[in-house]
This record gives structure tokens, sequence and C-alpha cells, in this order.
């Protein structure tokens, strides 16, 4: 049986995010199009379907890494190059990302039932997100194995 652990990340998140928007619980806010995913960033994602690739990799993400806060969550998905340095003299400082962002999506997969809250510890994965992870990575493993896919051609 394939797991999470067998394909690549990059793959699996984008096949998930497909997967994700048929999900009535995970629609992007309506402030979406106007916020910027963190302080150092000018402008807000350009992507159609950036609200559904972030709850993908949030998803995975705490399948790897959980249980996780949104504190932990905020330094993974921050930027680690300082972002624009247009305006600075100064070395560039590892910034944070949108908290709200974070959160919101993570209330969102919990709706949905893929994610729980346990305690003081942070969010963990629940069977049925574990479920839906392997059966993607099962579809995604597939997709790998056939040569004869656009995406090689």
């Amino acid at each position: 049986m394939t797991t999470l652990y067998d394909v690549p990340a990059e793959d699996l998140n984008e096949a998930l995010a497909e997967e994700l928007a048929d999900e009535d619980a995970i629609e992007a806010p309506n402030w979406t199009e106007f916020a910027k995913t963190g302080i150092d960033r000018e402008l807000p994602p350009e992507q159609d379907d950036f609200w559904q690739r972030r709850a993908a990799s949030l998803l995975r993400k705490v399948a790897v890494d959980g249980p996780v806060g949104v504190n932990s969550l905020r330094t993974e998905y921050g930027d680690s190059k300082g972002g624009s340095n247009r305006y600075q003299v100064r070395p560039p400082q590892q910034q944070p990302a949108s908290g709200n962002i974070i959160r919101t999506a993570l209330q969102q997969l919990e709706d949905a039932g893929y994610v729980e809250t346990i305690g003081d510890e942070g969010r963990t994965v629940t069977g049925d997100g574990r479920a839906i992870l392997d059966d993607v990575a099962g579809q995604v493993m597939e997709d790998l194995d056939r040569p004869d896919l656009e995406r090689y051609a």
C-alpha cells in the first residue's frame, strides 16, 4: 500500500489540492484576495487555487510532523530569506507566515474531519485524513509509473 511518504511531496500536494477543491468545507474566505501570506510580502498570492494548495500542504505537513501548532507552522511556512530586500540595507531576517491563513485553513480541515485538536499539544491528522492522503498518494504513484502521461511528454 502506498503512503504519503512514498511519493514526492510536490506531486502529492498538487493532486491533494485537486481533491480538496471538490470539498465544500475547504473554501477560500472572501478576505484571501487581499491578504498577504506573511509580513514580509508586498502582494497577496496570484494563484487561483492558492487556498486549496495551502490546505493540501498543511494536511500533509500535519500528517508528517503532527501534532503541531500554528506557531510552528508559521515558522515552517515563513520566509527564511527575509522576503523582499527592496528597501533594506541590513541582512535578511526570518519572517513568519500569516497565522490567520494557516489557522483558518486548519479549522476548515477540522470541519471536514481530516484534522483534530489534541489538547495543548496541537493538531494531528485523523483516520479520514490519513485515508485521503494514502488514497491520493496511491493515485499519484500510479501516475508516476505510467510514462505515457502528458506531464513527461
